[in-house]
């Protein structure tokens, strides 16, 4: 009897590198529209006369809701997987973009932004794409979840001086209906290179994938950990301290006295420092540890801070420079030391649904970072104070990322 044709190679571990290539870009593209606000805001303030604090609302609902609905997401990611949450995704963001484009009153915004497009945004994030690739690089995690966390950075450089150019050019109106076409050409075909919804299931036993070496965890059992409540605490601390400078850098800029063109070059070009670093501290983490990856991404913003302080006119190029490098250099390099670490210490099927709830804390802290630097300036009329905030917020993230470096026990339910 003639023996059985050999079974060919699982197509999921052959095409690892293309499915991250995949997620890279689709992440990216998700991650550039949500950061172009940032450059947006000031054309609403033109336009419709919003103080900062009003011209931030929608900003802050799109944080709040990101991580509110991290849980929903996460389960619909571990039951639906990637090709359907991408082609959800992608269309939630065509929507909402061009229903921004025709908006009048800043309830409209909210709700395009603060929702649509938000949620659009979280159907092709981290959450989608974690636990694929934390399954299809089980002992190269860090490095594989940091080149993915890196698209993030990518978008969020790319997105300022391309909007800010598409803005002049064609007003803010213009500019959405062109971001909603580029969403639309690279998103949606791009969900075809996923596979079908069990294509990221973990390996069976004697595999190299996490389910034949670490023990799968639920949310009943990881929420009954510390180690649960830290990596909330960090991700909403984290958060609170990049938004409280990030959604305003380029208000600041021209506030103090440069050139809105300008200034959206210098921290763009900032801004792309972030894919080096992301990518450098993520794989970093693989070797030093987590927590020692992250202290130094931690340190490294909070020097970007101060700089950021010091500046007083447009004469202090080297100060908005280095404001730009330092801070660009560590925006979301703790994101993979941060998921890694919660794939290492909460491995199994249930990982997106344990992230989605864990991300609530990154949500609330972009939320209310990004909406109190509006306020405080509004109140102020200096963004000094919120600067100073961030920095306190790093230093306790930092603290309690540290205090992660036992691994958690189940309990019994």
């Amino acid at each position: 009897m003639p023996a059985p044709p050999e079974s060919p190679p699982p197509p999921v571990r052959d095409r690892a590198w293309l499915i991250l290539g995949a997620a890279f870009l689709a992440f990216m593209v998700g991650a550039s529209v949500m950061h172009s606000y940032t450059v947006f805001l000031l054309a609403f303030v033109a336009d419709f006369g919003w103080s900062r604090a009003e011209s931030s609302v929608a900003y802050s609902v799109g944080q709040l809701v990101g991580g509110l609905s991290s849980p929903l997401v996460g389960g619909m990611v571990d039951r639906l997987g990637a090709r359907r949450m991408v082609l959800l995704g992608g269309g939630l963001l065509v929507l909402g973009l061009i229903g921004s484009a025709h908006a009048h009153a800043l309830w409209q915004m909210v709700f395009l932004y603060g929702v649509v497009i938000t949620f659009g945004a979280n159907c092709i994030g981290l959450l989608v794409f974690v636990p694929l690739v934390s399954r299809l690089f089980p002992r190269r995690r860090g490095m594989a979840i940091s080149v993915l966390q890196s698209a993030n950075a990518s978008g969020r450089a790319a997105s300022a001086p391309a909007s800010q150019a598409t803005i002049e050019s064609l007003g803010w109106r213009g500019a959405y209906l062109a971001a909603a076409a580029v969403a639309g050409a690279v998103l949606l075909p791009l969900a075809f290179v996923f596979g079908n919804r069990r294509a990221g299931a973990a390996p069976t036993a004697g595999g190299p994938g996490l389910g034949a070496v670490e023990r799968p965890w639920t949310l009943a059992e990881a929420i009954r950990t510390p180690q649960f409540w830290l990596l909330f605490l960090v991700y909403m601390l984290t958060s609170i301290g990049s938004f409280l400078v990030s959604l305003h850098q380029i208000a600041f800029a021209v506030d103090v006295g440069f050139d809105p063109l300008y200034a959206a070059g210098v921290l763009g070009m900032g801004s792309f420092l972030a894919m080096p670093g992301v990518v450098a501290t993520g794989t970093l983490s693989d070797y030093i540890g987590r927590e020692y990856s992250a202290l130094l991404a931690y340190g490294i913003s909070i020097v970007g801070v101060f700089c950021a302080l010091a500046i007083t006119g447009p004469g202090d190029h080297l100060l908005l420079w280095l404001h730009a490098c330092f801070f660009g250099l560590t925006w979301g390099a703790r994101g993979p030391a941060i998921t890694a670490k919660t794939a290492d210490l909460f491995p199994g099927p249930r990982l997106g649904t344990i992230l989605g709830v864990i991300t609530i804390g990154s949500g609330l802290g972009a939320a209310i970072g990004s909406w109190a630097a509006g306020f405080i300036f509004d109140v102020s009329g200096s963004y000094r104070v919120a600067f100073i905030g961030s920095i306190l917020a790093y230093a306790l993230g930092s603290l309690a990322f540290y205090m992660l470096r036992r691994p958690p026990r189940a309990r019994a339910v």
